[in-house]
C-alpha cells in the first residue's frame, strides 16, 4: 500500500485573512512548496452524508482570476462527476452552464 500526504500552508494576517497560500504533496513530481492564490477542498462525511468545505484565497487573488478559477472548477467538477457516475446528461448541462457562466462573467476561454 501506498501513502500519500498534501500539505497545505496558510499565512493569515491579524484579520485572518490568507496572505500566503502554499501547497505540497509527497506524491508531486515538484518537491517543493508551491504558491498559489486559492484552494476549494471538498471532502465527504460518510458519517453525516454532509460536504465538508474549505475555500481561501489570498487578499491579492484578483477578480479576473477568480472568476476564470471558478469557471475552470466548475468545469472540472463535470469531468469528475462523468467519471464517478457515467452521467453523461447532466455533465452536458453543467458543461452548457459553465458556458453560460464564462459569457456573463466575460471569460475568454483560455
Amino acid at each position: 500500500m501506498k501513502t500519500a500526504e498534501i500539505k497545505l500552508t496558510i499565512d493569515l494576517d491579524d484579520n485572518n485573512v490568507p496572505e500566503t497560500i502554499l501547497w505540497e504533496s509527497t506524491d508531486s513530481a515538484n518537491k517543493e512548496a508551491v504558491p498559489v492564490k486559492s484552494i476549494m477542498l471538498a471532502l465527504w462525511d460518510q458519517n453525516y452524508k454532509n460536504a465538508l468545505r474549505i475555500d481561501l484565497w489570498t487578499k491579492d487573488m484578483p477578480v479576473d482570476e477568480m472568476k476564470l478559477f471558478f469557471y475552470q472548477t466548475l468545469m472540472t467538477m463535470g469531468d469528475s462527476f462523468l467519471r464517478a457516475t457515467g452521467e453523461t446528461n447532466i455533465v452536458e448541462d453543467l458543461r452548457d452552464y459553465c458556458a453560460h457562466f464564462a459569457e456573463k462573467m466575460e471569460i475568454a476561454k483560455q
